[in-house]
C-alpha cells in the first residue's frame, strides 16, 4: 500500500488469518499501510473487501475506488496514534450539532426542520439519555455538561475502526446524533444523508440546482455511504482471526 503510484504487479489478493485479525496479501506480499504498518483488519468480512478492492485495480492502483482500504490506513496509521484526539474533536460536535440549529424563517423551513430533526433528537433523548436544546440563527446553543459526558462516552466505545467510521460519518453530516443514528441502525445511510442535507435541499427549491454544488454534494454523500459500509465491515460476526 506504500506506493500507490506502482501498476499492478501481483496475480491474486487474498486473505489469511494473523494474530489480531486478518491479512491482505497480493500473492506472496503482505499489504503494509503507507505509514508501513501492518494491515491487520478485524473481520474477515473487511479483508475480503479489501481484497476485492486490490483484485479490482487495474493498471496504476487508484486509492480513490479503494474506499475499504483507505478506512483500514485511517484507522492504524491516524486514529491509532491519536485515538484520544479524534475522541474529542468528534465528541466536540454534540456541543454544534446540525440538528440543534434552526432558521428564523421562513414558516415552511422552520416547519420543515422540526418534522426532520425533532424525531432524531426525541429518539437521541430516549435512547441516549442525551437531551440536546435548540436554538434559533448559528449563535452557539449550550448542553448540559453531563449529556455532553454521555456523547463522548458514546464515540468513546467505539474501536479504532469503527471511530474511523465514525469520523467520516459526523463530519460530512456536521451532525453526532445522525451519525450514531446510523451505527446504531436507527436510521439507514440515506435516509440519514436526507436528514443532514435540509436546508441545502430547501434552497434548491427556492432558486434551483447549481450544477458544481450537486456534483459536490454526490462526492460527499458517497463518502458517507462508504464510512457506513465500513462501519458494518467492522462490527461483522467474523471476528476470529489466527
Amino acid at each position: 500500500m506504500s506506493d500507490w503510484k506502482a501498476k499492478r504487479f501481483w496475480n491474486e489478493a487474498t486473505t489469511a488469518p494473523v494474530t489480531g485479525g486478518f491479512a491482505v496479501h497480493l500473492d506472496n506480499r503482505v499489504v503494509k499501510t503507507p505509514a508501513k504498518a501492518d494491515l491487520v483488519l478485524p473481520t474477515l468480512a473487511m479483508a475480503e473487501a479489501v481484497a476485492t478492492e486490490w483484485d479490482a485495480q487495474e493498471g496504476q492502483i487508484d486509492p480513490r475506488t479503494m474506499p475499504v482500504t483507505r478506512g483500514a490506513n485511517a484507522a492504524i496509521d491516524k486514529v491509532r496514534p491519536q485515538r484520544d484526539e479524534v475522541i474529542a474533536m468528534l465528541a466536540e460536535y454534540g456541543d454544534s450539532d446540525l440538528l440543534c440549529y434552526r432558521a428564523a424563517g421562513p414558516a415552511r423551513l422552520i416547519a420543515l426542520q422540526s418534522e426532520s430533526w425533532d424525531p432524531l433528537l426525541d429518539w437521541a433523548a430516549e435512547t441516549l439519555n442525551a437531551r440536546l436544546w435548540v436554538g434559533e440563527g448559528v449563535m452557539h446553543v449550550a448542553q448540559d455538561s453531563d449529556v455532553l459526558q454521555r456523547l463522548t462516552d458514546e464515540v468513546a466505545a467505539f474501536d479504532n475502526f469503527a471511530l474511523a467510521a465514525a469520523h467520516d460519518l459526523i463530519s460530512l453530516s456536521g451532525s453526532l446524533i445522525l451519525a450514531l443514528a446510523v451505527t446504531r441502525g436507527r436510521l439507514t445511510p440515506q435516509e440519514a444523508w436526507t436528514l443532514s442535507r435540509v436546508d441545502e435541499d430547501w434552497q434548491i427549491t427556492q432558486w434551483g440546482e447549481d450544477e458544481e454544488a450537486t456534483a459536490h454534494a454526490l462526492i460527499k454523500q458517497t463518502a458517507f455511504s462508504d464510512a457506513a459500509r465500513f462501519y458494518r465491515l467492522s462490527l461483522d460476526s467474523s471476528k476470529t482471526g489466527a
